[in-house]
């Protein structure tokens, strides 16, 4: 057999292998589109079309009734399901109008550039350097630190819809061989506890208030320079909104 024929088989070979990406590709499209008739159905709030939409999926995927038994979705579950979309629309606009009013704030107090914040999906993130609130290594708040969360305090005690996770962070680097703390979930967690307590000394409410301490879990930048370690060590104030009594 000449090299041509062996080109040729392999160009035939190569031609008929099935097309498994081909596939792939369609079932995310399908996923895709479901999903943005979905985001439709419920940004417009309306029954009847949610219920068509609903069908309109079920449809796209192929799912046919006789194949599948699904139970009928009655008009109070529907309503729940509404009342569920309305209720996370309006939490996520609030959480914006929070999140607007607390950047203004910021500028106002001349704390660019040293308090950081960030939204999403309806949490407001705000985040201070641990160098600003304590001294190094240390789990103890130096009165700059007091002055800054005395400044967060007066804009979070007006935001009384909003509970707040504390969490303290460190980079990767073990403490000294000198240092009284264990390691570093001590020193997160002590520094948590510590802003927690000086918050509630000041008149927030307890029950607005929780202290988690994540050592080097979910760093900023990787640890691999000075100023990235500086900035992996912080603290993080983590608002959602608070619905209830």
């Amino acid at each position: 057999m000449s090299e041509d024929d062996d080109n040729y088989d392999e160009e035939i070979e190569e031609s008929e292998a099935p097309s498994e990406w081909l596939t792939t590709l369609a079932d995310m499209s399908m996923l895709l589109m479901s999903f943005f008739i979905m985001l439709f159905s419920m940004s417009s709030l309306d029954v009847k079309k949610f219920s068509e939409s609903f069908t309109s999926v079920k449809t796209a995927l192929g799912v046919k009734d006789k194949a599948v038994t699904m139970a009928p979705i009655s008009t109070g579950d529907m309503n729940v399901l509404v009342e569920q979309a309305k209720l996370k629309q309006r939490i996520i606009g609030e959480q914006r109008r929070v999140y607007d009013q607390f950047r203004t704030y910021v500028s106002s107090k001349g704390l660019d550039g040293v308090v950081a914040a960030t939204l999403e999906a309806g949490k407001i993130t705000i985040g201070f350097p641990a160098g600003v609130l304590f001294p190094k290594d240390g789990v103890d708040l130096t009165e700059e630190g007091k002055g800054k969360l005395r400044t967060l305090f007066d804009f979070l005690i007006k935001a009384a819809g909003e509970r707040i996770n504390i969490r303290g962070f460190t980079d990767n680097e073990p403490p000294g061989a000198g240092s009284r703390y264990r390691d570093n979930w001590e020193i997160s967690s002590l520094r948590a506890v510590a802003v927690l307590r000086y918050m509630v000394s000041l008149g927030m409410p307890p029950n607005r208030l929780t202290a988690t301490g994540l050592a080097d879990l979910e760093p900023l930048y990787p640890n691999d320079t000075p100023e990235h370690r500086a900035r992996n060590q912080r603290v993080e104030f983590v608002l959602e909104r608070w619905i209830g009594d």
